[in-house]
């Protein structure tokens, strides 16, 4: 176990540790690891039963784990302010890197070759979401009680029921059917002491709330966008992942605000973006509204998940212990199995096959499956679709 040799970074020291971060991290959740490397073995911010522990509780409650790790990092190091400042930094990178890509894209998007490269990366996207569900089914799916919450769940989100319905039934199922919630080692309890205090925390949802309320009478098109992505990341659990099919559901099929050409391209941007495929948002709301959509959006989808962690770290112990609390979340985790395999059929619809296609999903999925930086895997994708366009 390492020693702290810099308990108390500086909030600028922090920001500007996770900015550098946020700029090269690819890969999704795979971003925690290079989290760990540089908060536990490099700086020694924390030890490691400390790190592995903030990682359980972003995996249990809804939005990205590598934007919430980050944010753990900064409140255990710093308190609220040193959370503000490691989330802000490993997100930025992100926001600003969608923001111009969906400003070309905006420009772009109508010229044939770039239509056909998008169309290419649209078979890869089917391929990464196939994959993100068989990771799920393994880490989530331990019992035929699970499978069959799943089961349920996929034919609810086929038959197009709304997802939060979907996520209140499969935790009602879970705390009925499964015996057993997610494994703890209560011995493992008893994290490193966070600097906590109620007043930035009660601040944070003060400035959230006087927000909404402003866009609610200043411009209620932007207040609608921004309840809507509060809403998906309030209920993404399982990872940023989970917020792909929410949004898919809500903005293509709910409110029709873009065709599902649209988004898909915008989650092939969001694969080759530094940071969490919930920047997607940022896409969203800058084809929707503009650079200041974009920005709404963004700040929109990433509030809830933040503000959970910052307000949940101080008695997440005395919840993790308790059986029925993780009962619940082994049922909403099993929803989520279901809701990406629904989801890999429907991005497989809109999807036009031929040859080339095929096996660029094809080769994608086998790549993901024998553990391939994903990142690898867009970009190669990237430069076949292109030459296959020229």
């Amino acid at each position: 176990m390492f020693k702290r040799v810099n308990p108390e970074p500086s909030i600028t020291h922090l920001f500007i540790s996770f900015l550098r971060l946020g700029a090269t991290a690819f890969g999704g959740p795979s971003m925690v690891a290079y989290i760990h490397k540089m908060a536990v073995e490099q700086k020694r911010w924390l030890d490691e039963k400390t790190f592995r522990d903030g990682i359980a509780l972003c995996q249990m409650i809804p939005g990205a784990t590598s934007m919430q790790a980050a944010a753990y990092v900064g409140l255990k190091t710093r308190g609220v302010i040193g959370a503000v400042a490691s989330f802000m930094g490993f997100g930025l990178p992100a926001f600003f890197i969608m923001a111009i890509l969906s400003a070309i894209y905006a420009r772009v998007h109508t010229l044939s070759a770039v239509v056909s490269t998008f169309n290419g990366l649209q078979a890869i996207v089917v391929a990464i979401v196939a994959n993100a569900t068989v990771l799920f089914r393994r880490t989530s799916l331990k019992s035929n009680k699970h499978i069959t919450i799943t089961g349920v769940a996929a034919t609810m989100f086929g038959l197009s029921a709304n997802p939060i319905a979907v996520i209140a039934l499969a935790a009602l199922l879970g705390f009925a059917l499964i015996k057993d919630g997610l494994p703890y080692n209560t011995t493992t309890v008893g994290m490193a002491r966070t600097p906590h205090s109620a007043k930035p925390f009660l601040l944070l949802l003060a400035v959230v709330a006087i927000g909404f309320i402003l866009l609610f009478f200043v411009h209620r098109t932007l207040f609608d966008l921004a309840i809507l992505m509060f809403k998906i990341d309030l209920f993404a659990f399982g990872g940023g992942f989970a917020s792909v099919p929410l949004m898919f559901h809500e903005i293509v099929e709910v409110r029709a605000w873009m065709d599902s050409s649209a988004l898909l391209n915008g989650i092939v941007l969001g694969q080759v973006t530094p940071g969490s495929i919930v920047i997607t948002a940022t896409f969203i709301g800058y084809l929707l509204h503009g650079f200041i959509g974009g920005l709404i959006a963004t700040i929109s989808v990433f509030s809830p998940s933040f503000m959970m962690v910052i307000g949940s770290v101080p008695y997440f112990d005395r919840l993790r212990i308790l059986p029925y609390f993780n009962k619940i979340i082994c049922g909403i985790l099993c929803s989520f199995v279901g809701l990406l395999l629904t989801v890999t059929f429907r991005f497989a619809w809109h999807v036009h096959w031929d040859f080339i296609r095929i096996i660029l999903a094809s080769a994608a999925f086998a790549g993901l499956i024998l553990k391939a930086d994903i990142l690898w895997v867009v970009v190669i994708g990237t430069i076949i679709s292109v030459v296959a366009a020229i």
